[in-house]
């Protein structure tokens, strides 16, 4: 059977800009494959375009590939989202934005996005928020947070789970400098808001979270 290419999202604390610029020689890490643990080699890789606000770059994306796996993971840097154009920041925007209570089309001016493209992040986030406020708070308790309570509106205790899990895990090693939307791509695999009904699998260092499905 020929398992399809998967992506791994690394903790990359470079602006968009300056990974732009660094073209193929962009230092990606080489993770151990998420299989079977084995050391995973350089696998060529792929270029594809990243928007934030009104601009456009177009970036290369190493793969990686595990022999005894046969199987290659795309190295997606952590300002990306799995089928997403624009940076994590700017959809993180938007979702706060709306969430606290701004329209859509405002929200959408404010960060140089079509409506109709902030209009589905947020119907998406909505679609998840409650498996998003389940999985994240296990995290935040896993990690030494606080054990949060749900609210009536599931978009604002999602955000309070995922605020949570981040200021938890700031506490360790390496996580700090990212910044909390970066973090919550990176841990996620780039699913936080896609079109994935499974329950998420949050992956922080070497440690695995299997969350449960609300």
């Amino acid at each position: 059977m020929v398992v399809p290419p998967m992506a791994i999202v690394w903790p990359c604390q470079l602006s968009v800009d300056a990974y732009v610029r660094s073209g193929r020689r962009i230092e990606a890490p080489r993770p151990d494959c998420p299989s079977c643990s084995a050391p995973m080699g350089r696998w060529s890789g792929y270029w594809r375009h990243v928007r934030e606000g009104n601009s456009g770059w177009r970036l290369f994306i190493p793969r990686v590939r595990c022999e005894p796996c046969q199987v290659s993971h795309a190295l997606l840097p952590a300002f990306l989202l799995l089928g997403r154009l624009d940076t994590v920041e700017r959809i993180g925007m938007v979702i706060v934005e709306v969430a606290g209570g701004t329209g859509v089309r405002p929200a959408a001016r404010r960060v140089d996005v079509p409506y109709t493209t902030a209009r589905g992040w947020w119907r998406r986030f909505r679609q998840r928020a409650e498996r998003l406020a389940v999985a994240f708070a296990a995290v935040a308790v896993e990690l030494g947070g606080p054990t949060l309570r749900p609210v009536p509106r599931l978009e604002g205790w999602a955000l309070a789970a995922m605020t949570a899990a981040w200021q938890a895990a700031a506490a360790m090693p390496g996580w700090a400098g990212l910044g909390p939307w970066r973090f919550l791509a990176s841990v996620s695999g780039g699913r936080l808001i896609s079109t994935n009904t499974n329950s998420l699998s949050i992956v922080i260092g070497r440690r695995r979270f299997m969350p449960p499905t609300p």
